[in-house]
């Protein structure tokens, strides 16, 4: 039955789905311990992101290094990770957003915008994480999913958790989706 309501529920999602892909980073988070939101489309528009859903206390953490290193090496092509602090899978995720900037600071080095804790799955998911449903026909099923989405604000590919930020498909993607010309150019 469970099964039944999850198809149903998608589908719906599938459905109703009303965003276009200009209205994807049309919404604004908080930055991590921030205070004033951040408009998502006025400060990325135009860039290439990698959107992840992050969890601290995650096996798949390390992967925060390999992040970095990706948003590092593009920064300055107008590329950004952008993570997702969700406690969705087991409850990985501090509840504490100063626990969560620490440990990532003082372990990983992360220094990508990493934005307030939101639902990524399921009925309390965020409206940008329904979108990248409906733009993917995925949901994360863990922590780490990764959604690669290009210059024009659509979404150009998605990477389950395990896929490491490293993974040749990803780099080549993302070299892809850099030489792509920005919007209005």
């Amino acid at each position: 039955m469970n099964s039944i309501r999850y198809v149903l529920a998608t589908a719906l999602l599938l459905a109703s789905a009303a965003a276009s892909a200009g209205d994807l980073l049309d919404r604004s988070f908080r930055p991590l311990t921030g205070k004033q939101p951040v408009e998502l489309a006025q400060a990325y528009g135009g860039q290439v992101l990698l959107i992840v859903n992050t969890a601290s206390k995650c096996g798949l953490a390390p992967q925060f290094e390999g992040l970095e290193a990706l948003h590092a090496r593009y920064k300055a092509r107008g590329f950004s990770v952008l993570g997702f602090p969700s406690g969705d899978f087991r409850g990985q995720e501090f509840e504490d957003e100063k626990k969560i900037q620490e440990f990532c600071t003082l372990t990983y080095g992360v220094k990508f915008p990493m934005f307030e804790p939101v639902h990524v799955v399921g009925e309390q998911a965020t409206p940008l994480y329904r979108d990248l449903l409906a733009a993917t026909g995925e949901a994360p099923a863990w922590n780490f999913h990764k959604y690669l989405v290009g210059r024009d604000g659509k979404v150009i590919a998605s990477f389950g958790s395990r896929t490491l930020p490293e993974d040749p498909e990803i780099v080549a993607a993302i070299e892809r989706a850099l030489k792509a010309p920005a919007p209005g150019a």
